[in-house]
């Protein structure tokens, strides 16, 4: 009743409101919020390194969010890395004197806190050297200074005006020679943090809040003045402050603040002064736009060049365009070349290609440039669950009926792969890899991905036959077109984006496994059984092969470490991501041949009963079947939760997945009247799953998924409503560019094909010489 009474309602829908409708006003917003970002950078002032010193929240317990960029924790090494030529002085009273032991215990977590005049290498602690000109103009001049007071001030002159008075005229003093210490080093004052008023002891209790606000206003006042004909080059560092009014109330003797809101103000300090040193991926404070590379570049001029060429061709009269469209627009599995009635018109490259820069020109201010903020994930069981239940509810809504009733047919793949990306999405986004049984439930449908993987192409070729070069250049061109193209334009490694090289590279093995001599189709098994034995023959080989390596570290890593095929499974100069990834989920592609081989076979002898409304086996078989299904989704369920490392729970990952995806397809395929309805709303976004999956990567997420894109800074309902929004229409724009250029650049005639690769190859080859002969020798 809910199909029938919402169907009249989505065709009247339909009429105002179509997917290109939505791409016209995704379009018009990133305008609108280009405008508003540059304008709120221009007449607001600020940037990134002033928002990390000044504004900041608790996402929760400890977790310290900056206002519009990313905090990087750093580690002892990278932190001795970063201050390994510098020498960093904090001065002031007991308050800062905390602060510099917060600062070196991330140089040195053993350190102790004790002594009033402690040095770490060369951080150290000096209260009254700014006043007794230990820190004049010598050959040890520091490189940073760190420094405040006022609290012991107010507690030894009982807070008097007089005393307000001279500590202005004091930090006047100090304040030229301070500018003069910022030409050439960085100079940071620490602002008061507030008081707990009502724990302090009676000889401080003339501290109050009131005298420190005053005591900061003088401060502030004196530092803004100090540069009168510009703008003054010391800091000001007020998160510490802000952190400090969250959790003044846990102090112990109410002026000295928590451990945890020191660690604050002493990793804030520490990215402010190293982010722009190391440039850490999940560290956007204080860092600046790097350079334009050579192939960024080239990018930029292939764009250009081809929105100049269309302009031409416009201008010139030629006219025709015609963009096909695709029956389906899928990613893991094959996509059915379109036959043009019309042949493409020499404006459909440039028209795509036209398109796919200005996307990427999107891609590149979101995730390169410091034009949108970005956030750092905090995972909560709410940000999770709360979604997942949405959307699910949406699933159901949209429920339609089957064209098919089929075993797996292809609406309900294209529905599990939606649901399964949704998942996937809500997963990244809210930091849930944090939490181990949501982390193992998700692995499972990373295997599933490629179980579909399997079993779409083994259906493929046992059914069609069809190994022709044409159709692998498809697939291929398919699969990697957009992350080929973020690899320039994002300055990636091709590894990076670890699930298109895993799919390719099974890919080319089921190929090799199916096309190498006999070639066994369905239609010669038919005629006899020895050529299943020789399936199963070939699918055992396959399976010795995946042992033999799983099994061999050594030669997995020599083989991929060789050049140039080094330069498709390297990240970061090591090939252990690409093992750890191809290990994982080794078994996954072959459960899905294997299955697909069980299934296509008894569907050949009628074993099955797929009409609609049936059930799909005999009804005791399928009743024992199904309370297996749910059994093992509760043991698996249990068994994830009480696993105690990601280590020891992916050990056990590759053998126990496939029983989880079983499951999961006899609870959807037995019942007769499960298989005859899907989800329109998961089968849409099935569809473009693969272009979901990496565009999330820049334009959803950020920092290379380490945080959250920030469009509406201050709503994060809001935020995520329009970046989420953009985003889909961006990755359905994609997939409709790539089979427009897969028509073009992938000809159906051979000889022309076979020119093109060689091309192709000669091409790659010629940058990867280049960018080999560009690396610096192991001994340099």
């Amino acid at each position: 009743m809910a199909v029938l009474a919402y169907s009249p309602g989505k065709r009247e829908i339909n009429q105002y409101f179509s997917i290109r409708n939505a791409k016209l006003i995704s379009l018009v917003v990133v305008l609108l919020l280009l405008l508003f970002h540059t304008a709120s950078r221009y007449y607001g002032g600020g940037d990134s390194c002033e928002w990390l010193l000044s504004r900041g929240r608790f996402l929760g317990e400890n977790v310290w969010q900056p206002y519009g960029c990313m905090m990087h924790k750093y580690k002892s090494t990278e932190a001795r890395n970063c201050l390994a030529e510098k020498r960093v002085a904090f001065v002031g009273d007991s308050r800062i004197r905390q602060l510099f032991y917060s600062f070196t215990k991330i140089i040195d977590p053993e350190r102790r806190e004790d002594g009033n005049k402690v040095r770490v290498a060369w951080v150290y602690y000096c209260p009254h050297c700014i006043f007794t000109h230990g820190l004049q103009e010598t050959t040890a001049k520091p490189d940073v200074v760190i420094l405040g007071a006022a609290s012991w001030s107010i507690k030894l002159h009982r807070g008097s005006s007089e005393t307000l008075q001279q500590y202005k005229v004091n930090l006047t003093a100090i304040a030229v020679y301070l500018e003069r210490l910022a030409e050439d080093g960085e100079v940071y004052w620490v602002l008061q943090e507030p008081v707990n008023e009502g724990v302090l002891s009676e000889n401080r209790k003339m501290i109050t809040n009131q005298q420190l606000d005053l005591y900061n206003e003088a401060a502030v006042d004196v530092i803004n003045s100090s540069k009168r004909n510009g703008r003054s080059r010391i800091k000001l560092l007020a998160a510490s402050r802000q952190a400090a009014l969250e959790t003044i109330s846990q102090s112990d003797d109410g002026l000295h603040v928590p451990e945890s809101t020191r660690d604050v103000g002493a990793m804030v300090l520490m990215n402010s002064l190293c982010n722009k040193i190391l440039r850490p991926i999940d560290g956007s404070c204080c860092q600046t736009i790097p350079p334009l590379n050579f192939l960024q570049k080239l990018a930029v001029f292939l764009f250009l060049g081809s929105a100049l060429i269309l302009l031409a061709l416009h201008v010139f009269g030629i006219n025709r365009h015609r963009r096909p469209v695709p029956p389906d627009v899928e990613s893991l599995e094959e996509k059915k070349p379109v036959t043009a009635a019309v042949p493409f018109s020499p404006k459909a490259p440039f028209h795509a290609l036209c398109r796919m820069g200005v996307i990427m020109g999107y891609f590149y201010l979101c995730d390169r440039a410091d034009m949108f903020m970005k956030e750092q994930k905090f995972y909560t069981h709410s940000t999770f669950f709360i979604p997942l239940v949405y959307i699910f509810v949406l699933g159901v809504f949209y429920s339609e009926n089957s064209k098919e009733t089929k075993l797996l047919n292809r609406e309900q793949t294209d529905e599990w792969k939606g649901w399964m990306q949704l998942v996937i999405l809500i997963y990244h986004i809210s930091g849930a890899s944090a939490f181990i049984p949501v982390y193992m439930h998700v692995r499972v449908l990373v295997a599933a991905y490629l179980f579909q993987t399997g079993y779409g192409h083994f259906s493929f070729f046992w059914l069609k036959g069809d190994f022709g070069l044409y159709r692998v250049c498809q697939v291929l061109f398919r699969l990697n077109f957009l992350v080929l193209v973020l690899c320039v334009v994002m300055d990636r490694p091709y590894q990076f984006y670890y699930f298109v090289p895993l799919v390719t590279f099974w890919f080319v093995i089921i190929y090799a496994t199916l096309a190498l001599w006999p070639q066994i189709l369905q239609k010669r098994a038919n005629s006899s059984g020895v050529w299943h034995l020789g399936v199963l023959m070939k699918l055992l080989g396959l399976l010795l092969f995946i042992c033999f390596f799983a099994f061999s570290q050594g030669i997995f890593e020599s083989i991929f470490s060789m050049w140039p095929i080094s330069k498709l499974f390297e990240l970061h100069g090591s090939i252990h991501e690409w093992w750890f990834r191809w290990k994982l989920d080794r078994f996954a592609v072959i459960h899905g041949m294997v299955f697909a081989f069980i299934y296509l076979v008894l569907q050949k002898r009628q074993v099955l009963s797929e009409g609609k409304g049936e059930i799909l086996l005999p009804g005791k078989i399928s009743n024992l079947l199904l309370l297996f299904s749910v059994i093992s989704f509760i043991t698996y369920s249990i068994w994830a939760s009480s696993c105690k490392t990601k280590t020891e729970c992916n050990e056990m990952h590759p053998y126990i997945s496939v029983v989880q995806i079983l499951s999961f397809i006899l609870i959807r395929n037995i019942p007769g009247y499960a298989r005859s309805v899907y989800s329109s709303f998961f089968a849409w976004f099935g569809k473009i799953s693969l272009e979901l999956f990496i565009c999330q990567y820049h334009i959803w997420l950020a920092a290379d998924t380490k945080g959250i894109l920030v469009l509406i800074p201050g709503n994060p309902s809001l935020n995520i409503m329009v970046s989420t929004f953009i985003f889909v229409c961006v990755a359905h724009e994609i997939s409709l560019i790539t089979n427009d250029l897969a028509q073009v650049v992938i000809p159906k005639d051979s000889v022309a094909l076979l020119k093109r690769l060689g091309a192709t190859g000669i091409f790659s080859l010629v940058v990867l010489l280049l960018s080999r002969s560009g690396q610096p020798s192991p001994g340099a």
